[in-house]
């Protein structure tokens, strides 16, 4: 990996390429008991947002319009109104028109509002599997195939632009990393269910723009299971929030196969291969660079019940989707206080797999998630 001095060499050509860089709070030591390792800068709310949204509205169906592919999981917002239109969510579909695991091929454009009607992004063999779909700020679009084994990046209209793929053996889902400054530099983070590594998508330092693929992150624990079954690192969550001029640059992990949620401190900082190693458990960490970018265990064990997908919600705190014990979600804070569960359904089969937070403050937050029992976009609010 890059000594000490070739790190910060990297970070200056970033920087001349930034209006402001996305520095993070105080380092955190490694292995912090639950509760204990906060590293965001933001204080604590802890007002339970979960148990304000008591109101179950559908917005729409995710099928696929023109080859009916289903089974929808992963969203993400779109930012700005360029091929797509500010404001929409884009899902993945994970199976074909017949509900085979593992053979969808398409990502879905929705609007957030009741009776949508859901407009076919891109259909490829590229993101066969597809179950991960980050969009960045200029509406560039990320998708993971599990089946097909890699990340494809699409343009703003669906065209497929490049393909990223070893150290990525079997993406479970990505996200982009932007801390919204102009001309900051940009990362998507692609977590593998095969070997429980994270990988990082960088354009730091500037590769003729196409991102390089390094894995920073290796050690999280993975499941033995197929198609909707399968566990490991997911739920990815890029918190960009800002004190001052401070990014937050969080990132937080979601392991389904450990029942953990990690957070990683200074993550813009991830440059080398294997910088954080997760020890077994999913408790302890070693860390290359402590000062430089570290991680911490937010919480372990019960509620979380197989988590696959989070949302980071507008005032710091997450919600987890269970993908056992009845569909549960469970709302927490940055520091591992449990707030408050929901069930969705009670159902033994798991339907919640993908979800997103809008909103600017407690007062305004919505939540979306989607069902695999009705294959459409439902949202939690007020």
């Amino acid at each position: 990996m890059p000594t000490f001095d070739n790190r910060v060499l990297m970070l200056v050509a970033g920087a001349l390429l930034a209006t402001s860089a996305c520095n993070g709070n105080a380092t955190v030591p490694t292995g912090v008991a639950p509760a204990a390792g906060a590293t965001s800068v933001v204080p604590n709310d802890t007002t339970s947002i979960l148990k304000k949204l008591t109101k179950d509205v559908e917005i729409g169906s995710t099928i696929d319009p023109k080859n009916g592919d289903m089974g929808p999981r992963a969203l993400s917002l779109v930012p700005s109104t360029f091929g797509l239109k500010k404001g929409q969510l884009v899902v993945c579909n994970f199976d074909d028109a017949a509900g085979t695991a593992g053979k969808g091929t398409t990502i879905e454009a929705l609007d957030p509002d009741p009776h949508s009607k859901p407009a076919t992004f891109t259909q490829s063999t590229k993101i066969e599997g597809c179950d991960g779909d980050a969009v960045t700020a200029t509406n560039q679009v990320y998708g993971t195939g599990m089946v097909s084994g890699i990340a494809a990046q699409f343009t703003p209209s669906g065209t497929f632009e490049n393909r990223y793929g070893s150290p990525i053996e079997e993406p479970l889902a990505d996200a982009d990393a932007n801390c919204g400054e102009p001309y900051a530099p940009e990362d998507i983070y692609v977590s593998d269910a095969k070997t429980g590594a994270i990988v990082k998508l960088s354009f730091l330092p500037v590769s003729g723009g196409r991102a390089k693929e390094t894995q920073v992150i290796a050690g999280f624990a993975v499941g033995k299971g197929s198609g909707w079954s399968v566990l490991g690192p997911s739920g990815i969550q890029y918190n960009r929030q800002k004190t001052g001029s401070r990014c937050n640059d969080t990132l937080y992990i979601v392991d389904g196969a450990d029942n953990t949620v990690v957070a990683v401190s200074n993550a813009s900082n991830l440059l080398g291969k294997d910088e954080i190693l997760v020890q077994p458990g999913g408790k302890k960490f070693k860390c290359v660079d402590p000062p430089a970018t570290c991680a911490t265990l937010v919480y372990s064990g019960s509620p979380l019940d197989a988590p696959v997908a989070s949302a980071l919600l507008p005032n710091g705190n997450l919600i987890v989707a269970n993908t056992k014990g009845g569909n549960k979600l469970v709302e927490l804070t940055p520091t591992g206080k449990i707030l408050d569960t929901k069930v969705i359904d009670t159902s033994t089969t798991a339907h919640v797999f993908g979800l997103l937070a809008t909103g600017t403050s407690d007062s305004d937050t919505a939540l979306f998630y989607t069902s695999t029992k009705t294959n459409t976009l439902q949202e939690l609010e007020r």
